[in-house]
């Protein structure tokens, strides 16, 4: 194989609201944390085990304004992106933070208006797409 990839999906429940940060020039960026988890049973106890993962999601201008319209604490989200690692200094330490960028996302569950309801969010396109809200299942199954 030629090249290399980074690619990550994800779906999961939104862990907190969006926190959003607006620069001059119209920029943004959006965070928000998102859980996703897995269970599974002890063969030993029998016991039903559920382990959260968290990830720390970054959102960026057009899709960061859409998700903070349209998204609240507990939402299920698909989201598309890729792994960014940074680096920064807080008094004088460095620290590391590991974030999925996103760049595609589509509501799964949304507590807000149905009346209302989000478009199909993929900021690389022009024009968004009418609205793509799936039903919220009870199954454990990731899709």
């Amino acid at each position: 194989m030629a090249g290399t990839i980074n690619k990550v999906i994800l779906i999961g429940h939104l862990g907190d609201e969006i926190k959003m940060h607006y620069f001059e020039g119209g920029n943004s960026v959006g965070r928000f944390p998102l859980a996703t988890n897995e269970t599974y049973t002890n063969r030993q106890t029998g016991e039903r085990i559920t382990n959260v993962e968290w990830h720390n999601i970054v959102v960026r201008n057009k899709l960061a304004e859409i998700c903070e319209k349209y998204l609240t604490k507990g939402d299920r989200v698909y989201c598309e992106g890729r792994i960014k690692t940074r680096q920064y200094e807080v008094d004088g330490q460095k620290r590391y933070t590991t974030e999925i960028q996103v760049q595609d996302m589509t509501f799964l569950s949304t507590k807000k208006d149905p009346n209302d309801a989000p478009p199909n969010v993929n900021p690389t396109q022009e024009n968004i797409k009418a609205p793509n809200v799936a039903p919220q299942e009870d199954d454990d199954l990731p899709f």
